[in-house]
């Protein structure tokens, strides 16, 4: 089911133990139906993430066309590779660390800069906590115009800052499991959600005065 731009909700400490119990017993399940090459779970699996799935390799490869050759090959590493999926962790961050080795396996191949090296260039991972109490500029916008904006605007970002904004706020990640996917340090995480942000805000900015101005409205 695909998810849409909202905030993170506030949960009670009895509610996030209850969610996580839950999550870990579902991660397990699908675990052992990988094991036993379950083609009845692959097909649910696929009916449940293929939209997460293919949103995030957009977001990561800016082309559909690659997007729907890579998303066809990580299911293929999912049914190949099950049995390497132990349930410690949540599936969809093994199923989108596939996903992104996939990507940066094709960056090589066509002598592109990759994610990581696209990253290590342009990373600053100087201490420093990101403020995400409030709302971001992606839901600030999100909650009055279309997610096709949305999109437009990210896909103007660089891919690793695009990523973890993909990862935070639309597969509602923690900063933990991102630095997972992504296999990064969790400071150069913060810091690319952080530029991310930075950069977005600009961006969010025109198209509310576009809109505004559209519609006759005050700027």
């Amino acid at each position: 089911m695909a998810r849409t731009w909202t905030a993170l909700p506030a949960r009670s400490r009895d509610e996030e133990t209850a969610r996580l119990e839950q999550l870990q017993a579902e991660n397990l399940a699908i675990a052992r139906g990988l094991k036993r090459n379950d083609p009845a779970l692959l097909d649910r699996l696929i009916e449940l993430y293929q939209h997460r799935l293919l949103r995030y390799l957009l977001f990561l490869t800016g082309k559909r066309e690659i997007a729907e050759d890579l998303f066809q090959e990580t299911w293929m590493r999912v049914l190949l590779r099950g049995a390497q999926y132990n349930g410690k962790a949540r599936f969809d961050t093994w199923l989108f660390t596939i996903a992104r080795n996939l990507v940066i396996d094709l960056s090589r191949k066509r002598q592109m800069a990759s994610l990581d090296e696209m990253s290590e260039a342009g990373d600053d991972e100087r201490p420093f906590e990101v403020a995400l109490d409030g709302p971001s500029p992606l839901e600030q916008f999100a909650s009055r115009e279309d997610c096709a904006e949305i999109a437009e605007v990210l896909l103007q970002l660089e891919p690793n800052y695009r990523e973890v904004l993909t990862l935070r706020f639309h597969e509602e990640m923690s900063l933990d499991e991102i630095a997972t996917v992504t296999r990064a340090p969790l400071s150069t995480v913060k810091s690319r959600l952080y530029r991310g942000l930075a950069a977005l805000r600009p961006e969010v900015e025109r198209l509310r005065q576009a809109h505004a101005l559209a519609q006759g409205a005050p700027r």
